[in-house]
């Protein structure tokens, strides 16, 4: 599989330097647009999960071991976190937005039978990898509910109310906005809460925390190391990013404003990196000072992990109801509740199950942007070279969003 990953890499990275080349100047408008700031918080809380949270603590021993992983040595553990979840990869995302904000209206591509119907099996079995992250890692940062390593019942539960919420949450645009919003500034507080911690400590200084910082110019020093997998470990993670890469591309070309193109790369490049750096380095200087976390620090990370869980399945459950016309006015808010509900719980008892595997719904996306391009060349080439700006039906009109349900 490395080699069919390999090759979906190669040709995205192609594809968005091809998009800059002939579109970077156009003016990308979705068909919900909103403004700047609600966009990134939108992207950000959407395009993220619970391992944002709930990895970098278990991850970074493992970086810096290289007796064990020596393929890490170019550069120190808190660049190689950086760089499995920012930057470079979010490009992905870039690809995507542009893709179904400019392009797909005129292709009509994921409309086709067979294409929505596996596209819809991709959110739906992420979603559920999403809630599956989130039941595995609780036992660790909630220790005072159970042994510290077990899966009991009272996770379960957890993980069953916030697949509640966010069924709930997914009834309206607005409410999926507004939770944008409002996790964006609780993740910014979980960062300050934790910095302040870091800096009372005995022995803290702003100074040694300006050179963890400092760490992360090892990524950008060696960021063509991060193109193709290191690692079967790196192998799953960039599996992970294309299994999202195509619902959020969906989701979020609906809220573009008026950027350029080229202002959306770097909005999605630069904005989502700058809290990631700033969160990692924290928690990067707390891991290598020896600075405790268990308790009150665990238990805060574990409620914003949970936000963003609800954050990201009430967006994509939103959108996988929309593509297959089972919204809350057609079906009914019982049967819109019970069924997503139980559908979720069931998969991510799948993926506890090793039923289900992140890197097969990766590979399956791969396997979409190859047969988009072909069917692009095959059928609709004249269509796409003489698109010149965004559908004109989409107008910038900021208080659209009020009037959706």
């Amino acid at each position: 599989m490395t080699a069919w990953l390999s090759a979906g890499i190669l040709f995205t990275f192609a594809a968005i330097a091809f998009v800059l080349y002939r579109w970077g100047n156009i003016r990308c408008v979705g068909v919900t647009p909103v403004k700047t700031f609600t966009f990134i918080a939108i992207l950000f809380t959407s395009g993220l999960d619970v391992g944002l949270i709930m990895f970098p603590l278990t991850e970074f021993a493992g970086y810096a071991d290289l007796v064990a992983s020596p393929e890490y040595s170019f550069t120190n553990a808190l660049s190689i976190e950086f760089g499995f979840w920012a930057f470079l990869i979010w490009g992905f995302y870039f690809l995507t937005c542009f893709y179904f904000c400019v392009i797909e209206p005129r292709v009509q591509f994921f409309q086709l039978p067979l294409v929505k119907l596996i596209n819809n099996v991709v959110i739906i079995g992420t979603c559920a990898f999403t809630a599956y992250l989130l039941l595995t890692n609780l036992p660790w940062y909630v220790p005072e509910l159970g042994d510290g390593e077990s899966i009991i019942g009272s996770f379960y539960l957890i993980v069953f109310l916030v697949i509640a919420a966010a069924v709930y949450s997914s009834t309206s645009i607005r409410y999926v906005r507004l939770l944008s919003l409002a996790t964006t500034w609780l993740f910014i507080g979980l960062i300050a809460l934790m910095w302040g911690g870091a800096f009372l400590s005995e022995g803290s200084s702003i100074g040694e925390f300006a050179s963890t910082i400092a760490l992360l110019g090892g990524y950008f020093g060696n960021i063509h190391e991060f193109v193709l997998p290191l690692n079967d470990y790196h192998e799953f993670y960039l599996y992970w990013w294309f299994a999202w890469s195509i619902m959020i591309g969906q989701f979020t070309a609906r809220f573009v404003g008026g950027l350029r193109t080229y202002q959306v790369l770097g909005a999605m490049l630069i904005f989502p990196s700058i809290p990631i750096a700033i969160w990692f380095a924290v928690l990067y200087y707390y891991s290598v000072n020896g600075l405790e976390t268990a308790g009150f620090y665990n238990i805060m990370m574990a409620i914003v992990g949970v936000t963003f869980v609800i954050n990201s399945l009430d967006s994509l459950i939103r959108l996988y109801t929309d593509n297959l016309n089972l919204s809350v006015d057609r079906v009914g808010k019982v049967k819109y509740f019970l069924g997503n509900i139980i559908a979720l719980s069931l998969l991510t008892l799948l993926f506890k199950l090793d039923f289900l595997q992140i890197q097969w719904v990766g590979a399956v996306v791969i396997g979409l942007f190859f047969t988009c391009f072909g069917y692009i060349l095959l059928t609709k080439f004249k269509v796409v070279s003489e698109i010149e700006c965004s559908p004109k039906e989409n107008k910038i009109d900021f208080n659209k969003i009020e009037l959706i349900n």
